[in-house]
């Protein structure tokens, strides 16, 4: 997918539909010319409603559908007939969406599983039917409630993509070139930071037609958590990934520096993201012979598993994948 089709925040005006009226119907038949009260309740107004469809891993689809309205439901009949309900308007989103309220911030909810729904602008109640409301002392009430009024509510949708694995690292560390060689996706590569502008998904398959999900998250740069370079606009895919796969490149001039200020960035910017299980990829080690690689091994850092790779020859692959499956499982 290109990378203009991505698309992870989008503000929807939503309403939803207004009850129908209840009726306020006496019953007339030859029989009866003077009958009671028998107006039904009206029905209710429709939904707004939010639904996770895995078929989606982007909010493009909304992108230009701006409005979205529920329909009124229908008044009541005579002989105590309900009104038929509004349609619902079920809007479809990827898995790790949340959707707040525009004007106060509040969280209305988040969807992480499949066929998950939930309900962002209620439809109005019906109003009773003139048959409510009779009384020994009105026996023939001609009046009936008005359905509640449509509710507006303009809803910010944001994604936070769900993965077992994301690469964090800083541009140029080869993440992108990793997750095109353990898996069938294409992300742009090239010899320049920040190739890598949007979020990119991959299946990488292992043992035994296992597999698990693997994101690329455009490079983090010192300074990030306040703004700077991408800044806070990718740093929330980070959240919902499982196990975070911090890559260097093998010819950083200082390894353990680079990973402090990795580390530093993810947890001013969240410090639950400390607690998140973490391991380290010395990347680019085909342009290291086994003595330089035996060197750098003595200087790593002591607190997080460490694996040499190179996505050119293959190289430590193999072991890179068993180990996130150990830590996965």
């Amino acid at each position: 997918m290109g990378a203009s089709n991505f698309v992870d925040y989008v503000k929807i005006f939503c309403r939803s539909g207004c009850g129908g009226k209840g009726s306020h119907h006496l019953h007339r038949d030859k029989m009866t010319p003077k009958g009671g009260p028998d107006g039904g309740d009206g029905g209710r107004g429709g939904h707004v409603i939010l639904r996770g469809n895995n078929n989606y891993w982007t909010l493009i689809h909304l992108k230009y559908q701006r409005h979205v309205f529920a329909d009124d439901g229908i008044g009541g009949g005579e002989s105590r007939r309900t009104g038929a309900d509004g349609d619902d308007k079920v809007i479809d989103v990827p898995l790790g969406t949340l959707a707040k309220d525009a004007e106060t911030g509040e969280l209305i909810c988040e969807i992480t599983e499949i066929g998950e729904s939930c309900i962002v602008v209620k439809g109005g109640r019906g109003g009773l039917g003139n048959w409510h409301f009779r009384s020994p002392t009105n026996q023939t009430p001609e009046y009936a409630q008005p359905g509640e009024p449509r509710v507006e509510r303009t809803v910010i949708l944001e994604l936070k993509l769900l993965a077992d694995v994301g690469l964090v690292g800083f541009p140029n560390a080869g993440k992108s070139t990793l997750l095109s060689v353990v898996s069938a996706a294409k992300p742009e590569i090239a010899d320049y930071p920040f190739t890598t502008l949007v979020p990119n998904l991959g299946i990488v398959s292992y043992r035994d037609n296992r597999s698990f999900v693997m994101a690329d998250i455009p490079g983090i740069i010192e300074g990030a958590s306040c703004g700077k370079g991408l800044g806070l606009r990718f740093l929330r895919h980070i959240e919902r990934n499982s196990v975070l796969l911090f890559m260097i490149p093998i010819d950083t001039k200082n390894i353990c520096t680079e990973y402090a200020i990795l580390l530093n960035e993810l947890k001013e910017y969240n410090p639950e993201l400390a607690d998140k299980k973490r391991l380290l990829a010395i990347t680019k080690c085909d342009c290291a012979d086994a003595e330089l690689i035996a060197e750098f091994a003595k200087n790593l850092p002591q607190d997080i598993p460490t694996v040499f790779i190179s996505s050119v020859t293959g190289a430590g692959l193999v072991e890179l994948k068993d180990i996130i499956w150990e830590i996965l499982k």
